[in-house]
């Protein structure tokens, strides 16, 4: 029986992780049987239109008058933003939104979805935008890389750390007018967190940032790499099949 409250890695939370790990399994294998086909252009068509219909709805839903706060209630989120990537690499498989969708879905979307910040149960609609949300965009990317093959490149890596910059900037200048805190750039989290080890503000920002850059870059490796010695021909890793620029 489910509770009223949400329980990390009870029940529900482990349910979620076995559909999103099946999801994922599934696309994978189908993306890769379909890759350059017709078949695989409505697969990926197909999902973006269910990751929208449980996304986009219950996001307007939670900012109607009376639930809208500005300090929580904007889409501005790393997050917010990469679901939306996700469905724009998903509808027209462009390069830099897949890059977006990789480094932002397995970095940031994919943290949620190993330690829930929730409180909702199913069926409350906070509970299905809460894990459409993340774990869509983490399936997303894997689907779009292992399945279709979209793989990332250093163009990819310069993507990502450049709309990452931009979008702190924007979002900082944004916090100091409103008086919000979103992705805590501009202050630490009331409650204990990670960031407590990184230093008083803004030493923290700067250290999560490099934290982040250096990640990012350890996730691009393994697809740019050299191959190996007597291997010849164009590396395939580089310019995968589908990859619409």
């Amino acid at each position: 029986m489910l509770g009223d409250t949400f329980t990390p890695y009870g029940p529900s939370h482990v349910a979620v992780l076995v559909v999103l790990a099946a999801l994922a399994w599934w696309l994978v294998r189908r993306g890769r049987a379909a890759r350059s086909t017709r078949t695989a252009d409505r697969l990926s068509a197909g999902f973006a239109v269910v990751f929208l219909a449980l996304t986009l709805p219950l996001q307007v839903y939670f900012n109607l008058p009376g639930r809208f706060d500005v300090g929580l209630s904007l889409p501005i989120q790393l997050c917010d933003l990469a679901w939306l990537a996700a469905i724009h690499a998903l509808l027209t498989r462009r390069r830099w939104s897949a890059a977006l969708t990789y480094y932002w879905g397995l970095t940031l979307s994919i943290q949620p979805i190993l330690t829930p910040d929730l409180d909702a149960e199913f069926p409350d609609p906070a509970f299905v935008l809460y894990w459409s949300m993340h774990g869509l965009t983490v399936v997303t990317a894997i689907f779009l890389t292992w399945g279709l093959g979209l793989r990332p490149g250093w163009d990819s890596y310069r993507v990502a750390v450049a709309a990452t910059a931009a979008w702190a900037v924007t979002v900082f200048a944004f916090n100091a007018a409103a008086g919000t805190n979103y992705g805590f750039l501009n202050a630490k989290p009331d409650s204990a967190s990670l960031l407590d080890v990184f230093g008083p503000w803004p030493w923290y920002v700067v250290v999560e940032t490099a934290l982040v850059v250096a990640v990012w870059a350890l996730l691009t490796w393994p697809w740019t790499r050299p191959p190996p010695a007597g291997r010849g021909g164009r590396d395939s890793r580089r310019a995968a099949p589908g990859d619409r620029r």
